[in-house]
């Protein structure tokens, strides 16, 4: 993707952001009535960030990357991360341990670590996925939404769910970071 084309589509999202209107009521439990696992698993392009943390300002410091969803030995989601920057490639991973209810998830981390909860707040498996993840963090809450798609393309439906999803958390379009697609290439095994 050259670089026009990158930037058309970042100034295309926050063109569209824009047209949102405000949603104001409270954020319920996740839309989802179940959770199927085997149809979530696989590869998911990070497609919007938003967070209690994130600063429209902070866009500069975030490439695009994707998220991978597999099913490990422990019956446990193993979820891989890869980001590039320049010419080097980032990755980072971690294990979901499921919660009673559908889609939701604690991160199995070290012991002493805060622990972080993990929503799968509303998804059609095949298009998009809204994942919500809590922490506490030095007395602060930290809050952060993140928009996976299967391909690099929103659909305006799907970029409303986000927007009203933050904004319903009660966090601002600042708070939306898109990633860079300057130096975004096409080809699923840079990584």
């Amino acid at each position: 993707m050259g670089r026009w084309c990158a930037l058309w589509l970042v100034l295309t999202l926050l063109d569209a952001l824009k047209g949102q209107t405000p949603n104001t009521k409270p954020v319920a439990g996740s839309v989802l009535q179940s959770f199927k696992e085997d149809q979530f698993q696989g590869e998911w392009f990070v497609i919007g960030l938003a967070g209690s943390t994130h600063r429209r300002s902070d866009k500069f410091l975030l490439n695009s990357f994707t998220a991978t969803f597999e099913r490990n030995e422990n019956s446990r989601l193993q979820v891989s991360y890869a980001m590039t920057r320049g010419h080097r490639c980032i990755t980072w991973s971690y294990v979901l341990i499921p919660a009673a209810q559908p889609g939701r998830f604690s991160v199995d981390g070290a012991s002493g670590a805060n622990p972080e909860e993990v929503q799968v707040y509303d998804t059609d498996y095949n298009v998009f996925a809204l994942m919500l993840f809590r922490r506490q963090s030095g007395g602060q809450s930290i809050l952060r939404v993140n928009l996976l798609c299967r391909m690099w393309i929103i659909q305006t439906r799907v970029l409303d769910k986000f927007v009203c999803l933050v904004r319903a958390l009660g966090l601002s379009d600042n708070n939306i970071v898109f990633p860079d697609l300057a130096d975004w290439s096409p080809h699923p095994n840079n990584c």
